[in-house]
């Protein structure tokens, strides 16, 4: 039984020996190990820092360069510090505490909290699920466009018109009719998709949250606007088309604004980081993927929609956040003027502000009433609620073509950014410019109004 035993063993072995040499020799081969490398790599894998196993399983490459760099930097410079007891700690909780002090005081403490749950509550359900959705199907839509070599067609056809317009290669027309039939975070699985960040340089890349949320909801926008009676039964078509007009006006100065800063952080030779597309490849080819057209269809639009999936659940943080602060401090009380925690409500602390420089907003945009600053302010947050209140201002005889066109503008290209700017810039990976993009689209957006009112003053 035992010569049994030994005589298998010996038989084996040599394979066995064989089939491990083979293996590691294919997979350095593949990644390009150095002996030095998988020797540092096994090191550190004893302290629980790097697995080998998981990164030759998982296809991705060993750098030790990466390691060392990393390492000797940390050991240089650590972590960021700061004294436990400092100023800082105090000055947070005194303006924590004067923020909710306020707020609270106006809505009680109880309410004020449940109308933050309840407000989270029912963005998470309602709008974030929606957003979500919406960039699953844009993201499989813009899959199959990638796949099948028609957002190469039109990076190489528009180019020429972009390029000076907004400084970004043609491809970024994709992200502006993907975000007008849809809503601006549908920009978000573009900037995802290595296949189309190629064509950008990585300057390039931060702006495109900017020329997304400037045209996102537009033919929902749009459509609504026409949509609507003036007090003789017409329409609003020409005011809709012209305020079309002046969102285009304020993408083109929040996408060139933005541009300007980035330019100087990074350049404008380094290409935008992609994990799966080598940088040999010229823009005159495009990558597709192995097997027949069937398989490649289903296989992007398959691969798109995961792309969605992740990006959508990705600005759960920042909308949960920032849209419920953003509400509470747009939207006023119940409509029996109490306060009851429900969602949405609010102290109505930035109409309250709109209304103080009225005297300079009113003639900047040409506004029929006071009232009508009450939607580019909501729209800040959301702009399916801004252009809920456009009918009854017109029925109340406060709004006209001129308000139209203006809230078409400023409706389109804010489009809630102060509730969705932050979490796709995250998404990005650009969130150290987050305050730079929302100030640039603030100017875009005012920019925007004032171009509509001006168009419709001329035109009409």
């Amino acid at each position: 039984m035992q010569e049994n035993a030994v005589s298998v063993c010996r038989a084996v072995a040599p394979r066995f020996i064989l089939y491990q040499s083979g293996f590691l020799i294919y997979v350095m081969r593949n990644f390009r190990f150095s002996h030095a490398t998988y020797g540092a790599t096994m090191i550190l894998s004893k302290h629980g820092k790097v697995d080998f196993m998981e990164k030759v399983t998982t296809g991705i490459p060993i750098n030790t360069t990466a390691h060392s760099a990393s390492g000797s930097t940390q050991e240089k410079s650590g972590p960021l510090t700061k004294k436990a007891l400092s100023l800082e700690a105090l000055i947070f909780l005194g303006i924590f505490a004067l923020i909710f002090g306020t707020i609270g005081g106006k809505m009680g403490a109880v309410n004020m909290v449940n109308t933050l749950m309840n407000t989270a509550y029912d963005l998470l359900i309602n709008t974030v699920f929606y957003i979500m959705a919406i960039a699953v199907l844009a993201g499989a839509v813009s899959g199959l466009l990638m796949e099948f070599g028609v957002v190469a067609a039109i990076n190489k056809i528009l180019s020429p018109l972009m390029k000076p317009l907004y400084g970004l290669p043609g491809a970024s027309v994709v992200g502006v009719v993907t975000t007008y039939l849809s809503d601006n975070p549908a920009i978000l699985t573009l900037a995802g998709d290595d296949n189309f960040k190629r064509y950008f340089k990585k300057y390039q890349l931060p702006a495109l949250t900017n020329i997304g949320t400037a045209f996102g909801m537009g033919m929902i926008i749009t459509t609504f606007m026409i949509g609507i009676k003036t007090p003789s039964g017409g329409s609003f078509v020409t005011a809709a088309l012209i305020g079309n007009l002046g969102a285009i006006i304020g993408s083109v100065i929040s996408a060139r604004l933005m541009l300007l800063k980035t330019k100087k952080l990074y350049g404008t030779e380094a290409p935008a980081t992609t994990k799966n597309i080598g940088g040999g490849i010229s823009l005159d080819e495009r990558v597709i993927r192995i097997g027949s057209v069937g398989g490649r269809f289903i296989e992007s639009m398959l691969e798109g929609g995961k792309n969605g999936v992740v990006m959508g659940a990705s600005i759960i943080p920042g909308v949960l956040i920032i849209c419920t602060v953003v509400m509470m401090l747009t939207n006023g009380p119940s409509d029996d003027g109490t306060f009851t925690g429900a969602a949405y409500e609010g102290i109505g602390f930035l109409p309250w502000l709109a209304e103080k420089a009225e005297f300079i907003l009113s003639p900047l945009f040409g506004f029929t009433s006071a009232e009508g600053i009450s939607v580019p302010i909501t729209a800040l947050g959301a702009a399916g609620a801004a252009i809920g209140l456009v009918p009854k201002l017109v029925e109340g005889g406060l709004a006209t073509g001129n308000d139209i066109a203006v809230f078409t503008a400023m409706c389109m290209c804010w489009s809630g950014y102060l509730s969705t700017h932050v979490a796709m810039m995250d998404s990005i990976h650009f969130r150290n410019l987050t305050g730079h993009a929302i100030l640039c689209h603030t100017i875009g957006g005012l920019f925007a109004g004032i171009s509509a009112h001006l168009l419709y003053t001329v035109l009409c």
